[in-house]
C-alpha cells in the first residue's frame, strides 16, 4: 500500500483566496511488483461529516482503512469549512472525482467503478455529487471534458444531511454550506434534486438519531423510488449520530464493541455487497 497527500488546488492550478483545503489521501493498493499490475481497482471517495464546521477524522481514514480491506482504492477528501460556503466545497469534491479518475492509471483504477461514500454533512456534499454534479459552477470551473468526470458510479450516504425543510433538516450544516442564503437553503435541498440521472444510491440511518432526522433518508429515498432512481435503504433502530464504521478504528471505545454499534456496524457488509451486485467489485 502506498499512502501519498494531494494538493488538489495545486494539480488543478486554481488559486486559494483564503482558508480552502482542498485535500486528498490516497490509500492505494497493487502498487508492488509482486502484485498483478495489470489489475484495476474499484475506487471510493470518502467525505467524512462534521456539519460544515470540521472534517471528522473518525469518518476518514478508519474508512477509508475498512474500503481498502476489501480491494477499493480509497480517498479522503479534506474539504473546505465555515465561513467558506457553497459552491467551494461542491468544486472541491468535484476536484477529487476529476482527479482520481484522471489519475487512474497510476492509480490502477477502473475508471467505471469510482464511487463516493459521504457521513453526515459529508452525506450532503456526497448527496450533491450524486444529484447536482452537472451544476453551473462545476461547468464554469472544468472544461466539458473535465466536468463529465464528476459523476461517481454510486453513492453510500451515512446519516445524511439531505434536506433542508426546517421540520428534519441539521440546522447548522445546511445554514454553514448555504451562508443561510434562502435560495441556496431551497436549492442545497437534495431530495429535491434528484431526478431520473441521479446516481444510485445506498442510504442507511439509525431512527434514534436525534442530531440528524432519519427522515432525511426517508425523503431521499421516496424521491429516488419516484424518479426511478435505484437505491437501496437500510434503518437501523438503535444507535447516536456518528458511528461511522461501529468499530474501534473509529471510536475511542475502551472495552469491546457493544450489541448496539455491532447491529449497526453491518452497514458496511450490506453496503460492499450491494455495490458487487451493482458490478462494483474487484
Amino acid at each position: 500500500m502506498r499512502i501519498e497527500n494531494i494538493d488538489l488546488y495545486d494539480y488543478f492550478n486554481f488559486k486559494r483566496n483564503g482558508n480552502e483545503q482542498g485535500y486528498l489521501t490516497v490509500y492505494n493498493l497493487g502498487v508492488s511488483s509482486e502484485i498483478n499490475l495489470d489489475r484495476k481497482y474499484p475506487a471510493m471517495l470518502i467525505i467524512p461529516g462534521g456539519g460544515y464546521e470540521m472534517v471528522s477524522d473518525r469518518e476518514g481514514e478508519p474508512i477509508a482503512l475498512e474500503f481498502l480491506y476489501n480491494n477499493y482504492n480509497s480517498f479522503v477528501l479534506k474539504y473546505s469549512v465555515k465561513p467558506i460556503c457553497y459552491p467551494t466545497q461542491l468544486i472541491e469534491a468535484a476536484m477529487a472525482m476529476i482527479y482520481i479518475k484522471e489519475n487512474s492509471i497510476k492509480y490502477h483504477i477502473d475508471v467505471d467503478k469510482v464511487s463516493a461514500i459521504g457521513f453526515s454533512a459529508g452525506g450532503h456534499l456526497c448527496g450533491c455529487l450524486a444529484t447536482i454534479y452537472n451544476d453551473e459552477n462545476i461547468l464554469k470551473a472544468f472544461s466539458q471534458e473535465r466536468a463529465n468526470l464528476v459523476k461517481p458510479n454510486a453513492v453510500i450516504l451515512s446519516y445524511a444531511v439531505l434536506s433542508s425543510n426546517s421540520d428534519i433538516w441539521h440546522e447548522g450544516s445546511i445554514v454553514n454550506v448555504s451562508n443561510g442564503r434562502k435560495d441556496l437553503i431551497n436549492y442545497l435541498s437534495l431530495e429535491k434534486q434528484v431526478n431520473k440521472n441521479s446516481v444510485p444510491a445506498f442510504l442507511w440511518h439509525t431512527m434514534e438519531d436525534h442530531c440528524v432526522p432519519v427522515e432525511n433518508s426517508l425523503v431521499y429515498a421516496k424521491k429516488c423510488k419516484e424518479e426511478g432512481v435505484p437505491f437501496e435503504l437500510h434503518i437501523f433502530e438503535k444507535g447516536q449520530h456518528g458511528l461511522s464504521a461501529c468499530n474501534k478504528k473509529s471510536d475511542n471505545i475502551i472495552f469491546e464493541v457493544d450489541e448496539v454499534r455491532k447491529n449497526a456496524g453491518e452497514w458496511l457488509k450490506l453496503a460492499i455487497n450491494w455495490l458487487k451486485i451493482r458490478g462494483i467489485k474487484l
